[in-house]
């Protein structure tokens, strides 16, 4: 990730800022600015996404991306939080074989990578057991 693109969305990596559809009542995160189609977009009301929810699916990472290689092997998983949204995040402090749909789970605020050229320590979220 880009130090530009990490600054643009830190609201959300910082406070899990999310927003959610008055209409509907789905919640997104990142916020989106308009819903599904047939809701109007001036019914998004920002919201805090629930810090805790359970996992949806996941999958093992062997060969990541260049950043994160060194973390390789690694879990993914999509999180349904409680009270609505979905994240994708890293799960850790868990081992692999204890990894299951609809274990609980919970938010942690974490460094994600380090910039390799300028050094700049990037922190976000992954989900720990819960």
């Amino acid at each position: 990730m880009s130090v530009p693109g990490y600054w643009r969305e830190q609201p959300q990596r910082y406070r899990y800022e999310a927003n959610r559809c008055k209409s509907c009542g789905k919640v997104f995160f990142p916020p989106r600015r308009v819903c599904e189609p047939g809701c109007d977009p001036a019914n998004l009301e920002p919201c805090k996404l629930s810090q805790t929810g359970k996992v949806l699916t996941y999958t093992i990472i062997h060969i990541g991306p260049t950043q994160f290689a060194d973390e390789a092997p690694y879990a993914m998983a999509i999180c349904e939080m409680d009270g609505g949204g979905r994240i994708t995040a890293q799960l850790v402090d868990c081992p692999f074989d204890k990894i299951e749909v609809g274990m609980p789970v919970r938010i942690e605020f974490r460094k994600i990578q380090q910039d390799g050229h300028a050094g700049i320590l990037m922190y976000g979220y992954k989900v720990v057991p819960g």
